[in-house]
């Protein structure tokens, strides 16, 4: 695949790629600074949420641990599990709650609610909420008490979830674990983190999530769940002077904190039906271009059924994975573009629910995530109200809005962290213009194409088309030019 690149000397900086990414949101509706009366609502918060309701759970004797990105501060959710003597598995799943200190219509929930979600650059992170909540008050932090929605799941031994219970309850990080770290211990190449094998009966906790998350995994792909490879390359910096690029790679810590999460979303969703509330749905459609899907599969020497079927297009996508993984992010980018995005939607008492096709499952809602996701927020707000039978947070038309609105965020900030990648490759690759790289054909357009090299990972336009440029043929090219502040990446065949 080449050597490995480096980069030292360059003109543009870790701070211009941040400039360009604000400039990027405000162009999109997206709001990068936090007002004068955010600040002023921040300046009278100095504490976590307190709440004296005697309904409150004290679990903070229990093992809970945080598993997230290295780099992660802001901490929504943690795990813990207790075996059973039948084989079962008892999972609890903490979630902090940010509506414990963030009330609705305040200047800080005004913000989070404009902008949705928080936006991930490599030069710049844009919280939706103020650093000094998401990354502390209401952040769940090692070795501090905080307010947060429990959700308590029994999982069988063939990753059944039995049944599942939410409450508030008081909890206390006991270890803060990073994806990685975990993954190359569980996969046994390499040692315990410190803060895993310092906590008594952690190792032997996370050996028993590891195992209950894989099992879940395998029965949701089994029902017809698509395991699809995005590619999506993040800058790496060093101070202010870019230094490299990766991928992130899929690993059993991330997919332990995946299944947990999606079992937590689907019972959140089955308590919203059960108490007959409107709720805020996170929805993938049947694909309307299934033909398209099947014409692709077709290509592949492979058929699909002429109706929309997740289990089917799940079999064909692990086939292809398995005989070429290469090419196989290139072929999960056009399926994803095909199935089309997934959208937030009112879903009301007694209505047909409209699913999720790419997780293969009826009743699905984001519910995880409150210090990053307004919609997990605003679910957060709905479940506190039916636990202390207080009115719903958001009636049915205020839900309807939201829902629109937090669809057109999410797409507004997907080209956002897209159009930074861009610029963040062009930069990295600059002092390599008239180099060659290997890579592979992602694109074909009457003038041109595009191409996704493997080292460093880019992606960039080829200049011209030949005949012999096929989608998802291995070529050699030449960097022929960059911009960093369009974002642009040439390429020419050689």
């Amino acid at each position: 695949m080449g050597k490995k690149y480096s980069r030292v000397h360059h003109r543009f900086t870790r701070s211009d790629l941040a400039h360009i990414a604000s400039i990027a949101m405000q162009e999109r509706g997206l709001e990068p600074e936090f007002s004068p009366e955010v600040h002023n609502q921040l300046d009278l918060i100095n504490a976590p949420g307190q709440d004296q309701d005697p309904a409150i759970v004290d679990l903070s004797g229990l093992l809970w641990c945080s598993l997230d990105n290295d780099d992660s501060r802001d901490l929504d959710q943690l795990t813990a599990s207790i075996a059973l003597e039948n084989g079962s598995t008892k999972i609890f799943v903490a979630i902090a709650d940010v509506d414990a200190v963030i009330k609705k219509h305040s200047p800080i929930d005004e913000h989070a609610k404009l902008n949705t979600a928080s936006i991930y650059t490599s030069a710049r992170i844009f919280p939706m909420l103020p650093e000094k909540l998401s990354t502390n008050l209401t952040s769940l932090n090692p070795d501090e008490i905080r307010l947060a929605l429990v959700t308590e799941m029994t999982i069988s031994k063939e990753g059944l979830v039995e049944d599942s219970q939410i409450y508030r309850a008081r909890v206390i990080n006991k270890a803060k674990l990073a994806y990685d770290a975990i993954s190359a211990w569980i996969e046994g190449v390499g040692s315990a983190p410190t803060a895993l094998c310092s906590v008594k009966g952690m190792e032997e906790q996370l050996h028993t999530q590891d195992q209950v998350a894989q099992v879940l995994r395998k029965r949701r792909h089994d029902a017809g769940s698509l395991h699809l490879e995005v590619f999506q390359p993040k800058a790496i910096f060093k101070n202010e002077a870019i230094v490299g690029i990766q991928e992130q790679v899929q690993n059993r810590g991330r997919q332990l904190i995946e299944e947990f999460m999606i079992a937590v979303n689907e019972s959140t969703a089955h308590f919203l039906l059960k108490h007959r509330v409107p709720s805020l749905r996170r929805v993938v459609r049947s694909p309307d271009r299934w033909l398209r899907i099947v014409e692709l599969a077709r290509q592949y020497g492979d058929v699909l059924p002429a109706d929309p079927d997740s289990k089917a297009l799940s079999e064909f996508l692990a086939r292809r994975l398995k005989l070429d993984p290469i090419r196989f992010p290139d072929l999960s980018l056009v399926v994803v573009k095909l199935m089309g995005p997934g959208e937030y939607v009112l879903e009301r008492p007694g209505a047909e629910a409209i699913g999720h096709f790419g997780l293969a499952v009826q009743d699905y809602t984001h519910s995880t995530a409150p210090n990053r996701r307004y919609p997990d927020l605003i679910t957060l707000r709905m479940i506190k109200a039916i636990l202390q039978k207080q009115p719903l947070a958001y009636d049915a038309t205020e839900l309807l809005i939201l829902a629109e609105h937090c669809t057109k965020q999410e797409d507004a900030i997907r080209k956002v962290e897209r159009r930074v990648r861009k610029s963040e490759a062009a930069l990295f690759l600059e002092p390599y213009i008239g180099k060659t790289f290997d890579g592979i054909i992602t694109g074909i357009a009457p003038n041109n194409g595009w191409v996704r090299i493997f080292n460093p990972p880019a992606e960039g336009m080829l200049m011209s088309r030949t005949q012999l440029a096929d989608i998802g043929r291995k070529v050699h090219v030449q960097l022929v030019s960059t911009n960093v502040e369009l974002g642009f990446i040439n390429f020419a065949l050689i």
